[in-house]
């Protein structure tokens, strides 16, 4: 696994075998990157079930000028510092816990991207919309990525504007619905 574009193009990413996690297959990241670089550039991420930071480090790598890494896993935590460290990326903060308390955390925060890529057999993406919802945590302009298997995604408060399907994995993007 690694950073397929932008400044740290070709950096080794570690953390393919924390238990728990299922990084994004590099032909995945290149697609999905390729359907958002118009939002990349001075962006504020929040990349949520962070696992290997894969999603948020490519982020950075491309233009983003901050990027909040959150996860549940201390493990996965300590392999993306590692990671950062080495970059010398210090654009970057990590925190450590579960996604419901760490969104609550973010109340004075607001984000132009939002990586969703929680373990797939605990359909928790619509929960998160809901919370970041509620929240109101995404930026008016702002997108999130959700990557999922078989759950049923289904939200009224955000619309999708692009959606692909590779294999067995999906990848919706979507926005704030317009208010009338």
């Amino acid at each position: 696994m690694r950073i397929i574009s932008g400044k740290y193009k070709g950096k080794k990413i570690e953390g393919f075998n924390i238990d728990g996690t299922r990084p994004t297959m590099d032909r995945v990241k290149e697609s999905l990157f390729a359907m958002i670089q118009n939002n990349i550039k001075d962006s504020i991420c929040l990349d949520l079930f962070a696992g290997s930071g894969s999603l948020g480090l490519e982020a950075l790598s491309n233009g983003a000028s901050k990027c909040y890494f959150c996860d549940n896993n201390n493990i996965a935590i300590k392999t993306i510092k590692k990671t950062l460290d080495e970059i010398k990326e210090v654009n970057a903060v990590l925190k450590l816990g579960d996604y419901e308390q760490i969104l609550k955390s973010f109340k004075n925060e607001k984000f132009n991207i939002i990586f969703l890529d929680p373990p797939y057999k605990m359909n928790l993406i619509n929960n998160v919309l809901n919370i970041i919802n509620e929240l109101d945590l995404l930026n008016d302009n702002g997108i999130i990525v959700c990557e999922y298997e078989t759950e049923i995604v289904e939200n009224n408060n955000f619309e999708i504007i692009k959606e692909r399907k590779y294999g067995t994995i999906n990848i919706k993007i979507y926005k704030k619905l317009e208010k009338i």
